[in-house]
């Protein structure tokens, strides 16, 4: 009960500023444009989606960093967080709520794409079946970045920083795999280095493949760095 205070107040302050405008808008226009001018496409002539939610990852490390770079830092700028720390909420909970104000607004972005495969459905035999997982992978991805985005958040004083250094940690664990391909790296490393990064594990999802491991791969990341946050609220409070 507690966790939903806290999320409806998150959620609250970002419809009341147009962040929420923004990112939607955002979201919304680029993947469009990616699809129909950047790759054409009616000219490809192929009932599938996945090149347009090929592109989502590299959007969400724009469009998350907006999400959660607030969460904190404004906190901290605003003087409330102290505050925020000596209601009787445990870290866990105010984390939580955090978390769940940001991933609800970031799948409600999600989610006004719908009308997109349902209109361009009609237009050739679509897989449903890959369209759904398609979009559960979305979804587990953006979970896992919102978590990244809250704990980097409070680590920074201010929105610029929390949004730059966001963006960089996203964009790094998001494509860190292809540097192992663009350096040609091989052996232990390499595979590491493919295991940590996000596009690997979200490529299965984007084919219509449910696989486990990576769901069970993005919930633990998701976890991990809800953890590292409350950790963090917990040592501040300490300090």
């Amino acid at each position: 009960m507690k966790t939903l205070v806290i999320a409806r107040r998150e959620l609250r302050a970002a419809v009341n500023s147009p962040i929420a405008i923004i990112v939607a808008v955002a979201y919304l226009v680029f993947t469009s444009a990616w699809l129909f001018f950047r790759n054409q496409f009616f000219a490809r002539n192929e009932a599938s989606l996945e090149i347009y939610f090929q592109i989502i990852p590299v959007v969400f490390v724009f469009l998350i960093p907006a999400l959660t770079m607030r969460s904190w830092a404004e906190e901290k700028r605003m003087g409330t967080l102290e505050v925020l720390l000596t209601l009787p909420f445990r870290e866990s909970q105010v984390v939580m709520g955090k978390f769940w104000g940001a991933f609800g607004l970031l799948a409600a972005v999600v989610v006004l794409s719908i009308p997109l495969p349902v209109t361009l459905s009609r237009l050739g035999a679509f897989d449903p079946g890959q369209i759904i997982g398609q979009y559960i992978g979305v979804l587990l991805i953006g979970a896992a970045g919102c978590a990244v985005g809250l704990f980097v958040s409070s680590l920074c004083k201010n929105q610029v920083a929390a949004y730059i250094l966001s963006g960089l940690t996203l964009l790094t664990v998001t494509l860190l795999g292809s540097l192992g391909q663009l350096l040609s790296l091989s052996g232990w490393f390499s595979r590491v280095l493919t295991f940590i990064s996000f596009m690997p594990h979200y490529e299965s999802w984007n084919r219509g493949i449910i696989d486990t491991r990576d769901a069970l791969y993005f919930l633990l990341v998701t976890a991990l760095f809800l953890y590292l946050n409350a950790r963090a609220l917990v040592a501040r409070k300490s300090a």
